[in-house]
């Protein structure tokens, strides 16, 4: 075992000596050692119950056979860091928790891990974490957050944002967002429409680290403290089958994930995580690749923010697995790919049968192609992302003048003081990951130019990206970034912009000779950045790649 390094033999006596001051017995020193890591914290609805996820996990490690370690990683709020500075360090967040696990079962030898996430950045941030160290693991989310409520109508956290916006148009007054505020969100759980974090839950379930359900279970549901326990036992036998990260996360079950990711209708920070994952993995996709799955695979999913129906909903008509069933009857699905609990064929074939509702049949998606499409041309020569599936049909080809600002407070500015009018392209840059640095969401313009009523006349441009929880003609990621000397950095006021996404075009009407005389020109502006985020700066890549650290690129 793994953990003998630090406990067998005379040569460990003072090892020992320190586990015994645990309260350790002899006999349980002899047992496997399991880490738990939990991103359990006090101020993160998605985090706040992940101390009863914990005692669910360890206790099934005990009834198992094994000895559990807890201990905490990070976890950023993306909601409650939206629209300040906070959000310049949400995904740089997810290096520091891959780094941080490491760190400790490198120091603290394991035999195996069991992850406990429930936002954004923790699960990508613990994937990674898991291919770099290649132990036995397995994952367990908290779980989704039930809707919430406005009056008669469920809504999400994404609906609270734009209920800023339709005050800020005077569509609403005050009075009523703050009735609001008490019923949208109504307990723990990660927020409930397919945002970022659930997305990568279900991704997780998807592409094979976790039992079925993970993604989809409700966060109150006692379904999910069973699952929790079943998953501490199954951590067990996946450490005496030998079964490790990169026996599942292989190329087939990437391609499974990418799937899964197209017919939900994800979030598109799942374009950066899943790339970042499969770099740690050593099998990396690409934009291109995602964009390719994306055309051959149908959107069978339409969940809030782009419906009414939501991830809880998704659950009680069978969940991951009753999707994943529905794909393999067109040959979508590798199914002999490995699982945390045998293969991805075994699951769906124990799954139910889509209800043609929720999770509509083959013969009648909600779109022919993916929910996500990736964007080429001269203003995103590297790619762009926009989560078509939430895009409203009068908005799928676009033309319009350039609104340009250099940070997000101006954009929400002047979309707050009506400076935007119908037709306009906002453009957000030096957002990117280097420049912000950190990729900022821009939920707050895009809720805004949902409220104010706008969302079929205006589109948003962004280095930056977006919440799960964004809806409308909004594409980010443009790479290469404005920090990076990318056309984006070039575009001034007035400039036309064409967006045809059933082309998967973005580009700038703009010749070349002009736009040669404007870089000569251009000077990207000076950061004054100390600490991490100065660090992060150094060392980022582009969202194109994942917005990973330059050393994985090198590997």
């Amino acid at each position: 075992m793994r953990s003998d390094l630090m406990k067998e033999g005379v040569s460990r006596a003072p090892h020992r000596s320190l586990l015994k001051a645990l309260g350790l017995t002899d006999r349980e020193i002899k047992r496997p050692f399991v880490a738990v890591v939990s991103s359990k914290s006090d101020y993160i609805p998605g985090h706040t119950h992940l101390d009863t996820i914990t005692k669910a996990v360890e206790a099934g490690i005990r009834n198992a056979g094994g000895v559990p370690f807890t201990f905490n990683t990070i976890g950023v709020c993306d909601g409650l860091s939206m629209n300040h500075l906070g959000m310049k360090y949400s995904l740089c967040s997810r290096e520091l928790i891959a780094d941080s696990i490491e760190v400790m079962l490198t120091a603290h030898p394991m035999d195996a891990v069991v992850f406990i996430p429930n936002c954004d950045k923790i699960v990508p941030g613990m994937l990674m974490a898991a291919c770099r160290m290649n132990l036995p693991s397995i994952f367990v989310s908290g779980g989704p957050m039930m809707p919430g409520v406005d009056g008669q109508q469920r809504v999400g956290l994404n609906e609270m944002f734009e209920a800023v916006g339709a005050v800020a148009a005077g569509k609403r007054d005050e009075a009523s967002l703050h009735e609001m505020e008490n019923t949208a969100c109504p307990g723990c759980g990660s927020c409930s429409g397919m945002y970022t974090a659930n997305s990568m839950n279900c991704l997780t379930e998807a592409i094979g680290m976790a039992l079925p359900g993970n993604g989809t279970i409700p966060a109150v549901h006692a379904a999910r403290i069973r699952l929790a326990k079943d998953t501490g036992e199954r951590v067990m036998e996946l450490l005496h089958e030998n079964i490790r990260p990169k026996d599942i996360m292989t190329p087939k079950a990437f391609e499974n994930a990418m799937r899964a990711d197209m017919a939900i209708g994800c979030s598109s920070n799942t374009v950066l995580h899943l790339i970042a994952i499969s770099h740690a993995a050593g099998c990396p996709v690409t934009v291109k690749e995602i964009d390719d799955i994306g055309k051959q695979t149908p959107q069978i999913c339409k969940l809030n923010p782009a419906s009414q129906v939501f991830i809880t909903d998704l659950n009680g008509v069978g969940g991951i697995q009753s999707m994943l069933k529905e794909l393999d009857k067109a040959g979508l699905i590798h199914r002999e790919c490995l699982t945390v609990s045998g293969t991805v064929g075994d699951r769906v074939d124990a799954a139910r049968e889509a209800d043609g509702e929720i999770i509509r049949h083959l013969d009648n998606p909600f779109r022919k192609d993916g929910g996500l499409a990736i964007l080429f041309g001269n203003l995103a020569k590297d790619g762009a992302v926009v989560k078509q599936g939430a895009v409203l049909p009068e908005m799928m080809v676009h033309t319009g003048p350039a609104r340009v600002f250099d940070c997000e407070e101006e954009a929400t500015a002047a979309i707050g003081e009506g400076r935007i009018h119908p037709g306009d392209v906002v453009v957000i840059r030096y957002e990117g990951p280097k420049g912000g640095p950190g990729m900022r969401e821009m939920l707050t313009p895009t809720s805004m130019i949902m409220g104010m009523g706008l969302g079929s006349s205006v589109a948003l441009i962004t280095d930056g990206r977006f919440s799960g929880a964004t809806r409308g003609a909004s594409i980010g990621h443009v790479s290469p970034e404005a920090a990076a000397g990318g056309v984006i950095a070039l575009v001034e006021e007035g400039d036309m912009v064409s967006i045809d996404i059933p082309a998967r075009k973005l580009e700038l009407l703009v010749d070349e000779e002009t736009l040669a005389k404007r870089r000569a020109a251009w000077k990207a502006p000076e950061m004054k950045l100390k600490g991490y985020a100065k660090r992060y700066a150094q060392h980022v890549t582009s969202g194109s790649t994942g917005a990973v650290f330059d050393d994985m690129l090198e590997e």
